[in-house]
């Protein structure tokens, strides 16, 4: 999972729906997605490939990227959108994100010994010509537990490996859970578990880490100083098929081939990444600055007509969210803490906020019907997990007000006040991007106002991208409700969102029906399929009524691609953190 900037456009293909499968469709069921269309293929043509060339690709946004390159301290799309040339994973998976034997590393569960065992391949090399070792997987552990990095990445999920709690606490120097048969230049990883999950067969689970960090390059850093180190923001290490070239900070990045890459030499001589306005985007891909570019969906009508570039697309497992900060991240004991007189503590009024918002008229009408409602946390994508059953927030201002007025929040000429008949504004964050932000979030401060409620946006006006995230992971005081975006994983557990140790609860709600739910969808009961299918509807059910994080929307992805380049696919088994495999993006001859 990484935090999300904002979700861009979608398309939907028959390959997105085949990954149902992924978190335990039943086999041989068939679900389709209502949104599916068959106007976009989830591919490039397939050409013969040749060697050469140089490709731009548009990293759209409002803000320069944060520049973090290092996976386990990563926090933002945008950074590992411009990292995705070098920065690949130690797994590869087929089209159901089931790890196999294909990438950088293999991975063995032993559920009788509650063991998982990483062997890393012979030849795969840091760009330096370094092989990649049992320690550089130790140290990424490191990073991510390691007070010192304040590292968001770490999550109450990791105690799972024997130690990794007593590293985190400061109790202890290592993490004793992880063995180095071999040592650590050897390529074997040992984890010793106090369990195993039904997700760790599967990308993206949340317990097992699928990324390295290169120990020789960064040992002399003292952790606290790794975030802000030249080696992480200027000259960064990579095992995938390009290195870097130059970074202008902020704005480019420009990757030339890793002449140790594992898999052979990437056809491409150079990708440069472009920061570029999401406000542009449209022109830039008529003009044909770029070769690769998101089409923001807003404005598709401009572009679905250019000629030289070939339109591919998926649903992402993605979606957008409001949220209520109810708490704060306490972290000396490593958990969320909720506030009992937090402002938007009362359910009511989060309901009511949820029915007045004309979220699927809203973002049909913005964005031509490329976005639109979705009624859970769990995306339909993860088939039997999602409950159909939920019916979600569709917009209701009668139901709305009477929620309200039923909990005590009555009017006092223009505005509603607390039960207490104190004075009510309540503080919305949300943050900027392309042009249909700002109506967006004026149209929903518009819907509040119609049943009463005062809603004010923090400072007046959008929050810068980077601001908007410090503000959110730093608990910043005075904001009561924030929309954000998740880039989801491809494992379905919840608990590296909504767990009480978690840091990216962003909300800070915790309470045991929650705590108790989310422990049994990950239970070993849960390798028997309908039982932890029974347990996410119950989740969803739960968390919809409780209505601390409302689902909004999700959108197609839709993505225009230089008519004479080919290898670019948007298949799970085809893609790497939710990117292309660069090594196969090519000119066609």
């Amino acid at each position: 999972m990484k935090t999300r900037k904002a979700l861009a456009s979608m398309g939907v293909i028959t390959a997105a729906v085949l990954t149902l499968a992924a978190c335990g469709k039943n086999e041989g069921s068939k679900t389709e997605n209502k949104n599916s269309t068959k106007k976009f293929a989830v591919q490039t043509p397939v050409k013969t490939a040749k060697k050469g060339g140089t490709i731009r690709v548009a990293e759209e946004t409002d803000t320069p990227f944060t520049g973090i390159f290092n996976e386990e301290l990563q926090m933002s799309q945008t950074d590992a959108d411009v990292s995705s040339p070098g920065q690949e994973s130690l797994f590869d998976t087929d089209d159901h994100y089931k790890i196999n034997d294909e990438g950088p590393a293999t991975l063995r569960l032993d559920r009788k010994a509650k063991t998982v065992t990483i062997v890393i391949k012979n030849g795969v090399k840091w760009s330096d010509g370094k092989q990649v070792s049992a320690k550089d997987i130790e140290f990424a552990y490191e990073i991510i537990a390691n007070k010192a990095t304040k590292s968001q990445r770490y999550s109450s999920q990791f105690n799972i490996i024997n130690g990794m709690k007593e590293y985190h606490e400061g109790k202890a120097d290592a993490i004793s859970g992880i063995e180095m048969p071999n040592g650590p230049e050897g390529r074997k990883v040992v984890l010793h578990c106090k369990e195993l999950k039904p997700g760790m067969y599967y990308s993206g689970n949340g317990y097992i880490w699928e990324a390295a960090a290169p120990y020789h390059y960064l040992k002399n850093i003292p952790f606290a100083k790794l975030e802000s180190s030249n080696q992480i923001r200027k000259k960064p290490l990579y095992f995938g098929p390009f290195k870097v070239q130059k970074i202008v900070q902020g704005q480019s990045v420009t990757w030339i081939p890793n002449k140790y890459y594992w898999r052979g030499q990437p056809k491409l001589d150079k990708i440069i990444y472009q920061v570029v306005s999401p406000n542009s985007a449209s022109q830039s891909i008529k003009n044909h600055k770029f070769d690769i570019a998101r089409v923001v969906n807003s404005q598709w009508k401009e572009v679905k007509d250019t000629s030289g570039v070939n339109f591919v697309a998926e649903i992402p497992l993605a979606y957008n969210y409001m949220a209520f900060k109810v708490g704060k991240w306490d972290a000396k004991k490593s958990k969320n803490v909720m506030n009992p007189n937090a402002k938007m503590g009362d359910k009511a009024l989060r309901q009511a906020m949820a029915y007045s918002m004309n979220t699927d008229a809203v973002y049909k009408h913005y964005t031509d019907g490329l976005s639109f409602q979705v009624p859970t946390l769990v995306p339909a994508e993860f088939g039997d997990y999602f409950n159909k059953d939920v019916a979600g927030y569709s917009y209701n201002l009668k139901k709305a007000n009477q929620i309200l007025d039923k909990a005590g929040y009555k009017k006092n000429g223009k505005w509603r006040t607390k039960p207490n008949g104190k004075p009510l504004q309540i503080n919305l964050l949300a943050k900027s991007g392309d042009s249909i932000q700002q109506p967006i979030m004026q149209n929903y401060i518009q819907q509040w106002e119609k049943i009463g409620l005062n809603v004010k946006l923090v400072g007046g006006r959008l929050t810068e991208f980077n601001s908007f995230y410090d503000k959110v992971q730093h608990d910043a005081p005075g904001i009561d409700v924030f929309m954000a975006g998740w880039s989801l994983s491809s494992e379905p557990s919840q608990a590296q969102m909504y767990s009480a140790g978690t840091m990216s609860n962003y909300s800070r709600f915790v309470t045991p029906e929650n705590t108790k739910l989310i422990k049994e969808m990950d239970s070993q009961k849960s390798f028997n399929h309908d039982y932890r299918a029974a347990k996410f509807h119950e989740w969803q059910k739960y968390m919809i009524d409780e209505a601390y994080v409302i689902p909004t929307y999700n959108s197609y992805q839709i993505d225009a691609i230089n008519k004479d380049l080919t290898g670019y696919s948007l298949r799970p088994s085809e893609m790497n953190n939710g990117h292309p495999l660069w090594y196969k993006v090519a000119y066609a001859k």
